[in-house]
């Protein structure tokens, strides 16, 4: 799906407030490492992941949602009058009914006549509701949308902690369980619009997209617990990246372009070496942010960007792939020119 009249007005982010490291969580299942003789400072070593962060013990996520959209509303200059559609994008859920978006419509005091929903669609959801709201805005449906995504990881890695230090824990449990303890929380927020409402933003032109949904068993998650085939979704994962590359080299002629930066989703450091090697990526234009936030699930491309960006690693102009994947598994290559 690509867009000739899509522009990315504003965005922002919130860090979560708590900083939890890797040895911190690792302290409590010692005694179990040592009983499967499992090496220390396992999950850095394995994944390259110091730190999560962690909301409050008692938010609401949200809430959250609620303020990183009001924030990138202010950023794009933008009365909330205006918004067409808002969509939240999170794994994460409050509430299994009513949708996230409907609390934070509410939150935000948006118009009745405003469309609002949940996209789920695993770490893939974000770049997914920009599509769909790109679409809307390209069609002439609305002028202007407005993203978010509050991603939080405190209670499944609290919950898993519990379970994977118990003394009748087994080593089979462990392994499949041991993922979870990679994923943080974050909080993100994106307004889009029609180009010629924000002649001054960054054109959004589409993407495309791939499934390989044999493979839709390897990460089965919940709010409290998600138990992983960590090596079958790396290889397959990988896998399905290359063949939506190739589609994406078909359709928009990527082999042919000169990306600046490639703004990739990342679980950790095995995951995202291997899409660099695998896709000849040069690794100096992957910035990277798993080691201080772990995986935070669907926030992870829109705030791996908007950190690209404060550090001014991103020029106007410059040509610039976000590179998404979800347990499912689906596939995503977009671009954008900064």
């Amino acid at each position: 799906m690509f867009f000739e009249n899509v522009n990315i007005m504003g965005m922002s982010y919130i860090d979560a407030p708590h900083q939890i490291a890797s040895a911190d969580l690792e302290a409590r299942l010692q005694d179990n490492l040592q009983r499967f003789g499992m090496r220390p400072n396992l999950i850095e070593s394995l994944t390259g992941i110091q730190y999560r962060r962690f909301w409050d013990a008692d938010a609401e996520p949200n809430q959250y949602a609620a303020e990183v959209a009001q924030q990138a509303l202010d950023k794009a200059g933008l009365s909330k009058d205006k918004v067409g559609v808002l969509i939240s994008s999170s794994v994460y859920k409050d509430f299994i009914e009513p949708s996230i978006a409907a609390i934070v419509h509410g939150r935000l005091e948006l118009l009745p006549t405003c469309l609002n929903f949940d996209v789920s669609n695993a770490c893939l959801g974000f770049l997914n509701s920009m599509e769909i709201a790109g679409n809307m805005i390209e069609r002439g449906q609305i002028d202007y949308a407005l993203l978010t995504s509050c991603e939080s990881a405190r209670a499944i890695n609290e919950l898993t902690l519990e379970r994977l230090s118990q003394p009748d824990c087994s080593e089979a449990e462990f392994r499949a369980r041991f993922a979870t303890l990679t994923l943080g929380s974050a909080a993100v927020a994106m307004v889009l619009a029609h180009k010629d409402l924000a002649p001054e933003g960054h054109p959004f032109l589409g993407g495309v997209s791939m499934a390989a949904t044999q493979h839709s068993r390897l990460c089965l998650g919940h709010n409290h617990d998600m138990q992983t085939d960590a090596r079958g979704l790396l290889a397959a994962g990988v896998e399905l990246a290359m063949k939506t590359y190739a589609y994406a080299c078909e359709e928009m002629a990527w082999d042919q372009k000169d990306f600046q930066q490639y703004i990739m989703h990342q679980v950790g450091a095995a995951h995202l070496n291997a899409l660099i090697e695998a896709g000849r990526i040069p690794p100096d234009r992957v910035p990277r942010i798993y080691q201080d936030y772990g995986n935070t699930g669907s926030t992870t491309v829109p705030l791996a960007l908007m950190k690209a960006a404060e550090q001014d690693l991103l020029v106007r102009g410059q040509r610039v792939a976000l590179m998404g994947i979800g347990s499912g598994i689906n596939c995503s290559m977009m671009e954008m020119i900064w």
